[in-house]
């Protein structure tokens, strides 16, 4: 079960699911872009709910991420973007509309950046090294 729900969806669309099927399919995505941090968690070498309960990232912030992507996806299903380009001061735009790459559930670079404990500074892989001398007593 994502940490998110449905009702984090709706509160964030500002209305209702307009039906169960709705419903059904935000907590399967809410899932999906969950099961898409576990495993990048995983790959860094932490667990979600681990860093979750030491605050790094917090719940709340768990949560946003996958709201975010889910009401991306609610309100653009497709993928479609557009680009529009000036050129000089002349009145010529190029526009272009297609699908993205991306469907809508991909988590981005500054929501990987607010979920990952390396990015907060909570627990680093580095380590240092601090060189002493040990004095010789004949030296003394």
């Amino acid at each position: 079960m994502a940490y998110a729900s449905a009702s984090d969806v709706e509160t964030e669309l500002g209305r209702p699911a307009t039906s169960s099927a709705e419903t059904e399919q935000w907590e399967a995505w809410l899932e999906r872009v969950e099961r898409a941090i576990r495993r990048r968690f995983t790959r860094e070498g932490y667990d979600l709910d681990e860093q979750v309960e030491l605050g790094a990232p917090s719940a709340e912030d768990v949560i946003d991420v996958e709201v975010a992507r889910v009401v991306d996806k609610t309100n653009n299903p497709a993928g479609f973007t557009s680009t529009t380009r000036s050129v000089d001061d002349a009145s010529v735009t190029t526009r272009r509309e297609g699908v993205a790459s991306r469907d809508g559930l991909t988590i981005t670079s500054a929501e990987w950046a607010s979920l990952l404990p390396d990015a907060s500074g909570v627990r680093s892989k580095a380590f240092s090294l601090m060189p002493f001398v040990i004095a010789n007593e004949d030296e003394a």
